[in-house]
């Protein structure tokens, strides 16, 4: 190997960039958090974003990118949900969960 490495199309993409950078983000917020469980589904949520993007372009048809697509959509509305509840019961501050928040939505709607 030459040490050019292969480009995949969703490496291009500004929604799978933004998503990406999201689910980090997502991590950082919860890094203090000490409940594990709610933590690891959180996070599940976050990082399922990019990746359904990404497996979604890696798909050969239309209708199956659409699927991923739509998957991402989902776990976008259950990251919104869950940051919600974690403001609510105290886990992490609020005014960073609702910039993480307005981010979601704006990635959703891309």
């Amino acid at each position: 190997m030459d040490g050019d490495m292969r480009k995949y199309a969703f490496e291009h993409l500004d929604v799978w960039r933004r998503s990406s950078r999201l689910a980090c983000d997502v991590y950082l917020l919860f890094n203090g958090c000490r409940d594990y469980g709610f933590k690891d589904q959180v996070t599940r949520s976050a990082v399922s974003i990019p990746s359904n993007i990404a497996e979604g372009e890696e798909r050969s048809s239309f209708k199956e990118s659409a699927r991923f697509l739509y998957y991402s959509k989902g776990s976008a509305g259950e990251l919104v949900t869950q940051l919600y509840i974690a403001i609510e019961i105290g886990l992490i501050d609020r005014e960073k969960a609702l910039i993480v928040i307005d981010e979601i939505k704006q990635i959703s709607a891309m």
